[in-house]
């Protein structure tokens, strides 16, 4: 059964992502020291009781369509219900609408958790977060009136509808179109497909926001509106009124979080309970702008992906853990029994969990990070500092979404070989984290996108200064190994000068072929590039921690492995940015 790491997460939001140091300076707002430890701890035990038992039960039986209804698994009614009343939903939202104002930086933590409990149950309230968020930031006074209070509470929950089958990661192909109705309203007509929680009996009603084209709009995303599409109508008092014309065709049957509804949605087809066909909608923003306004909830919803991956990480990396330090295969080089040895004692077992350690431990720190500077670019004062702070955001968003979903696969998969063929039989789990973890790098910008959005949008952020600046203060805590002679980290500081110059040396690359108009073969190493990125930040946190923490020699003998490991990887990256380009365009001809 899943367990919080609650103490890990807590140092890593304090000592790491710099939680602590923010509450210190008077840049936390409400949260003190004494408040997030008792926030984490709750968290915790809401996750390990509440959540977890229910995974199992959600992963079998899944969500259920029939007639245009979505029934959720047994019991899961009742634990979102109870989740609410817990106040969890509201944790970061506006104060003036009934949330608690919170740092992004500690929703990501306790999102984590959700996840590692059940991803299926985590992702749900996710899109209510990016909902409120784009309303918050877009929606008219009268619409933040009438929709953020149940949003911020989590009486009512969001969703976000922007795939259609012809237009998946490219929206300016989408069809569904909006028409103008004398009263300010709108209708609107077409479908979406693999729309998350677009249906289902935890709330009484659902929001959708809808990515729609006007009939006189210009063509590509210069041409797409932005509308709020409520389940039911809602009157200026706050009381449900009338079914909307938007109704769930069918739910996807999926490799994984068979729990959580992935629906086809079809707006306008004559069957709701108004006097015309047609979905009532309201435009968030202005017309033709809604793409800006709909990547407000994007990059939010990309943040807690990433945390989707982390999470699902840590479960499978507590879960091999466990196994391993049960299971009695062989006799150990390093055990002085004669009976089976736990397989943990064994060299390639004990790799495999390490490597999966590192992975967990990098990931969660990179997340966190780019949670903490979305707080600071809210909190902190002065054009630069914002602008400082609001860049450092934008470079993370996409290492913060692409690692740890694909540090989830990759823990996930290690997982099920530490189990052997138990892991590869759904008694023990194993195989469900897999499952679910596999759609994470996929949904919301796969992680192709995401490199290509690091390369060609942040690493030219104020031509160039903003990455230079991350780089150096990821030396500068190389610097600060090398100047602590601690014990047996010398040739860790010596392995992360190393990866720091080859991040350099790629970073220049890019940007030179970027600026030089050479986006193509800039675009053939993203991917690679992306990777290098991550795994060197991720191990320069982990010193940040040994060092924070001296008297850890766990701490220090995780960051040591990772960088005699791990983060030799980094030199073979950086060769298929350099020649990776011009070997990909010779052999495209294997591909005919």
């Amino acid at each position: 059964m899943y367990r919080a790491p609650v103490e890990e997460i807590s140092f890593t939001l304090k000592h790491v992502a710099g939680l602590e140091a923010a509450i210190h300076d008077g840049l936390g707002g409400e949260l003190t020291a004494d408040l997030l430890d008792a926030i984490l701890s709750e968290a915790g035990r809401f996750a390990d009781a509440e959540v977890a038992p229910l995974a199992q039960t959600g992963d079998r039986q899944g969500a259920a369509w029939r007639d245009g209804r979505v029934t959720m698994p047994d019991g899961w009614r009742d634990l979102y219900h109870r989740w609410v009343e817990g106040g969890w939903n509201g944790l970061t939202g506006p104060v003036a609408h009934g949330g608690q104002g919170l740092p992004t930086a500690l929703s990501a933590a306790v999102y984590e958790m959700w996840n590692g409990a059940s991803m299926a149950f985590g992702i749900g309230p996710t899109l209510t977060l990016g909902a409120v968020e784009a309303l918050e930031t877009h929606g008219t006074p009268e619409l933040r009136a009438l929709y953020l209070d149940k949003l911020v509470s989590g009486e009512w929950m969001g969703t976000m509808n922007l795939t259609e089958p012809q237009a998946g990661s490219d929206l300016s192909s989408l069809r569904t179109r909006a028409e103008r109705r004398d009263d300010g309203t709108y209708r609107l007509f077409g479908s979406k497909i693999f729309i998350t929680y677009g249906e289902h009996d935890l709330t009484d009603n659902i929001v959708h926001l809808v990515l729609a084209r006007l009939p006189d709009a210009p063509a590509g995303v210069k041409g797409i509106s932005l509308f709020l599409v409520p389940k039911r109508l809602v009157a200026p008092d706050g009381t449900l009124g009338a079914r909307n014309d938007v109704f769930c065709h069918s739910i996807e049957h999926k490799l994984g979080i068979h729990a959580s509804p992935t629906c086809t949605m079809v707006f306008g087809d004559g069957v709701g309970e108004m006097d015309e066909a047609g979905a009532v909608g309201w435009l968030i923003g202005e017309e033709n702008r809604g793409l800006a306004c709909m990547f407000t909830m994007m990059n939010s919803a990309r943040i807690y992906v990433g945390i989707q991956g982390l999470g699902v990480a840590q479960a499978a990396f507590q879960k091999a853990l466990d196994f391993a330090r049960e299971r009695r295969q062989g006799r150990s080089k390093t055990g002085q029994s004669v009976e089976m040895a736990p397989i943990v004692e064994h060299a390639d077992v004990a790799r495999m969990l390490l490597t999966m350690k590192s992975l967990v431990s990098s990931a969660r720190a990179i997340a966190y990070s780019c949670g903490h500077a979305l707080d600071m670019a809210k909190v902190v004062e002065g054009a630069d500092e914002k602008r400082f702070w609001s860049e450092r955001a934008s470079l993370l968003t996409p290492l913060a979404k692409s690692f740890p979903t694909d540090v989830g696969v990759e823990v996930a998969s290690l997982g099920i070989q530490v189990h052997g063929g138990m892991g590869f039989v759904e008694e023990t789990g194993a195989a469900r984290l897999l499952r679910d973890a596999r759609i994470a790098p996929i949904y919301e910008g796969t992680n192709g996108i995401q490199a290509i959005d690091l390369v060609t949008r942040k690493l030219p952020l104020s031509e160039g200064r903003t990455v230079e600046a991350y780089i150096a203060e990821l030396e500068a805590i190389a610097e600060a190994l090398s100047a602590s002679n601690r014990p047996g980290f010398a040739d860790t500081a010596e392995r992360l000068r190393e990866a720091l110059g080859a991040l350099r040396e790629a970073t220049r690359q890019l940007l030179e072929w970027v600026r030089g108009g050479e986006t193509d073969r800039a675009l053939a190493g993203a991917t690679a590039y992306q990777r290098l990125f991550a795994l060197t930040a991720g191990n320069c946190y982990l010193v940040k921690g040994a060092l924070a923490n001296e008297g850890d020699a766990a701490r220090v003998a995780l960051a040591r492995y990772m960088a005699n490991g791990l983060l030799q990887e980094v030199h073979a990256l950086a060769a298929e940015i350099r020649d990776g380009g011009d070997s990909l365009e010779s052999a495209r001809q294997a591909l005919d």
